[in-house]
């Protein structure tokens, strides 16, 4: 096999390093692709990144090594984005099995952070062709794109504008985008946000992409497209991902944590929610001493409300990114409920009427016939929050972030977002 890993050609300015795959997918068809072109995210908190960090490989059957970096080399310098400071497009071409230590640093790639040379020194190593432009970070992605194990995966059909619309609003019709979505999920997902009424598959960024369907099975979303209603496709590409795997997320203890990573934290409500201007909503959880702040963000809308209903001692699972020492929740769960009871006067021993407070400390009096007693009773307050796991709506989701229709363990409650 002889694998093309590819990275960091697009920016915020337009493209696409996925449509790049796709042209190349295209042009080096006579060599034989093997398998759907990999579509591989890489850690989300990366500072550099220019949108969705995501890194791309193509698998070939054969080809003349020279004569295939010749025509990727091309493909790059034609499409990369060079005028953006942030575009630092980087090529890695690899032939034979891939080292395990390349998939030991793949996988280091969407958990952490890494320096371009610890991915210059390994592709050497391993005898790898390596090309960089401008400073070359994109070999970190093409490395990775190439070295990753997909233990987990799922599929994203992506659909790229004719270039003389690139500049135009998309067209799409509403209406066959719900119907699609109606008729293919849950095999089908993250197209519409029903809650919200946002549609998510098709992005506002000016770049080629005119929507993504992502889902399980390439013929269910080979199904889905044709049952959508839209301005001319030039192309479209069917990719395998780790995109909904939740692979970005490290188990940890909360006193591991480093910023610019993602985890799943285990431990108690320590300080209760609150929310600040804006409707972002902040708790703290805290094991074992030490505690870390928790964030529901204003754009996760409906899940904030989950949120405010968590009080101190309810013991709760949380998933989500480290950034400036709070964590950026993706899903939450509610693992045990605190009891919470509320005081209340008692009734009179003597004639069953409610009794009432005569003075702070000094008891209660009935008012009917002169009983006293000294101490209030506590009635357990039922909570309006079931146990189980939620997750942020679909207009807020994570390309990484593991969808809950995803997860089938018979012991997890699950409360879907749609």
């Amino acid at each position: 096999m002889l694998y093309v890993g590819m990275d960091d050609t697009d920016s915020k300015l337009g493209m696409c390093t996925t449509y790049l795959a796709a042209v190349l997918a295209e042009r080096l068809s006579p060599f034989g692709i093997h398998g759907y072109p990999r579509l591989i995210r890489l850690n989300p908190n990366i500072k550099y990144k220019t949108r969705g960090n995501a890194a791309l490989c193509l698998v070939l059957e054969n080809g003349p090594v020279e004569e295939v970096e010749k025509a990727v080399v091309g493909a790059v310098e034609e499409y990369a984005r060079f005028e953006a400071e942030d575009t630092n497009p980087g090529i890695v071409i690899h032939q034979g099995s891939v080292p395990d230590e390349v998939k030991a640093f793949a996988l280091r790639v969407v958990r952490d952070v890494v320096e371009i040379e610890d991915a210059a020194l390994l592709a050497e190593r391993c005898g790898m062709r390596v090309r960089r432009f401008k400073n070359g970070r994109g070999i970190i992605g093409a490395l990775a794109a190439i070295g990753l194990d997909l233990y987990d995966h799922t599929y994203e059909l992506l659909a790229y504008r004719m270039p003389e619309n690139y500049d135009k609003p998309r067209q799409l019709d509403n209406e066959s985008v719900y119907r699609m979505d109606a008729a293919t999920y849950p095999d089908t997902w993250d197209n519409v946000d029903m809650r919200n009424k946002v549609i998510v598959f098709s992005p506002h960024t000016p770049d080629p992409v005119l929507y993504g369907i992502r889902g399980n099975d390439p013929d269910v979303l080979l199904k889905a497209q044709k049952m959508l209603e839209s301005e001319a496709v030039e192309r479209s590409q069917i990719f395998i991902t780790n995109q909904g795997t939740d692979m970005h997320l490290l188990k940890a203890n909360i006193s591991e944590t480093r910023n610019d990573r993602s985890y799943i934290l285990r431990g108690f409500v320590f300080l209760e929610p609150h929310a600040i201007e804006g409707g972002h909503v902040f708790f703290e959880i805290e094991q074992t001493g030490v505690s870390i702040e928790c964030a529901a963000f204003e754009p996760t809308k409906n899940f904030r409300e989950v949120v405010k209903k968590l009080v101190k001692g309810d013991e709760v699972r949380v998933y989500g990114s480290v950034k400036d020492d709070t964590v950026n929740l993706e899903k939450l769960e509610v693992i045990k409920l605190a009891e919470q009871y509320k005081k209340m006067p008692p009734k009179c021993p003597a004639c069953g009427r409610s009794m009432e407070s005569v003075g702070k400390d000094k008891g209660y009096r009935c008012r009917k016939c002169g009983t006293r007693r000294a101490s209030p009773v506590y009635e357990k307050i039922n909570r309006d929050l079931e146990l189980g796991l939620y997750e942020v709506p679909p207009s807020a989701r994570r390309h990484l972030a593991r969808q809950i229709i995803r997860i089938k363990e018979p012991w997890c409650r699950t409360h879907p977002s749609r």
